[in-house]
């Protein structure tokens, strides 16, 4: 169980506090309500750009990273489709410092162009090495426009390609900043230990003289179902050929979210899942095969991926993987299976509570799917899943007309 208070400023900035005096020291994760779903189809790649600009300099802060080192703290960033999370730990005597830093970053950035042209090279640079010179490295930026038509989860966070933020100009970024980084889009999260009226102080200080933004309405293009298969193959000068697959899935929030994850866990999840148990250990096709769900704030993917060993034919690979999932739907699972997975996820789910800057994090993610509660009420949640919800989702879910396959195949093997 977390504890939390939480208030909201006048100009619409959401904090939640949570106090832990077991702890000497205090975390702050300010995350705002843009990710890579909220860009223009022509200028993607922004919210990922962004999460490197934020550390370039702010209107009355040249440098961001050397007053927080100097008062003992550490800080970091990540961007998803669906959100920007920016966090930071420091002792929390100086707890004050954290205020500072990020109000004035939030006040506004610096919009130097020298600072644009060195992040814009880092990121490009980035694009190159994680995505495009590494083996299987495209993989979702394929995959991706692959399943998706409609809906702006068609692009990774790193963008559709290396031209959207080589063109990106000063102008674009002011623009950016200002319709998105504002308190009212943003959920700060003050954790560990510290007093709630301290925290009011610091808030009133610092963050409440910032302007409140236009509201954004968020009215993305949905994607309509999927009622053919689709397929995609890729030859490349990789080591062995790959296998994946994604299947289209409802949103977090959706109450048959737990049942679908724990149906990812029984399926794929570690060496004593179904498709490792007969596909690596058993047959022998795959070298190494899993599963995961995206967890997307709308409708997100369940996705499986795999390495095949070396003179399995893509077609023996295919056939091997829906003999166990066609198993998998037609017989029930047996309630110790169901309760192993279900061990694993509360077990992750405890240990996602250890650290601190993670509580502070699960009460920020928590709070921009609609309520902090729901934090304290995940464990619930995987308990209540029953084995006929997960054999009905199993079936709404891993279908050939809902599936979209991507073969990368080695030259080798070509």
């Amino acid at each position: 169980m977390i504890n939390y208070s939480q208030f909201e400023l006048a100009n619409g900035l959401k904090v939640i506090v949570h106090q832990d005096k077991s702890t000497s020291l205090a975390a702050m994760n300010l995350l705002y309500n843009v990710g890579s779903r909220d860009e223009d189809q022509d200028k993607t790649g922004f919210a990922h750009l962004f999460e490197h600009l934020m550390f370039g300099g702010s209107k009355n802060i040249d440098n961001y990273d050397e007053p927080l080192q100097k008062v003992g703290g550490e800080n970091n960033a990540f961007t998803t489709p669906d959100i920007t999370n920016y966090y930071l730990t420091v002792p929390s005597i100086n707890l004050e410092t954290g205020f500072w830093l990020e109000s004035d970053r939030m006040l506004s950035l610096s919009f130097s162009p020298t600072v644009l042209e060195v992040q814009r090279k880092v990121v490009i640079e980035e694009f190159k090495q994680r995505y495009l010179n590494q083996p299987y490295g495209d993989t979702w930026l394929k995959l991706r426009p692959l399943a998706y038509k409609t809906h702006p989860y068609q692009w990774a966070t790193i963008g559709k390609e290396i031209s959207h933020i080589e063109n990106a100009s000063i102008d674009d970024v002011r623009e950016f900043f200002f319709k998105f980084y504002r308190p009212n889009n943003a959920i700060l999260v003050v954790a560990g230990n510290v007093d709630t009226d301290d925290v009011k102080r610091l808030c009133a200080k610092y963050f409440e003289p910032i302007p409140i933004g236009e509201k954004y309405v968020r009215n993305l293009s949905k994607e309509l179902m999927q009622k053919d298969e689709r397929y995609m193959e890729i030859v490349a000068d990789v080591p062995l050929n790959a296998f994946n697959k994604v299947f289209h899935m409802p949103a977090r929030n959706h109450p048959d979210y737990h049942a679908i994850d724990l149906l990812c866990d029984l399926l794929g999840h570690g060496n004593s899942s179904r498709l490792y148990d007969q596909l690596v250990k058993k047959r022998k096709l795959f070298n190494s095969i899993g599963s995961f769900v995206t967890g997307s704030l709308d409708p997100g993917l369940f996705g499986i991926s795999g390495k095949l060993n070396e003179g399995v034919s893509f077609d023996d690979a295919n056939s091997a993987f829906w003999e166990v999932v066609e198993a998998l739907k037609g017989d029930e699972v047996a309630l110790e299976e169901l309760r192993k997975v279900k061990n694993q996820a509360q077990t992750s789910a405890e240990f996602g509570e250890v650290e601190l800057l993670n509580r502070a994090m699960n009460l920020a993610t928590a709070t921009v799917r609609g309520n902090p509660e729901l934090v304290n009420l995940e464990k619930k949640s995987i308990d209540k899943v029953t084995t006929t919800e997960i054999q009905e989702v199993a079936n709404q879910i891993l279908t050939k007309s809902n599936c979209s396959t991507l073969y990368y195949k080695s030259k080798s093997a070509a």
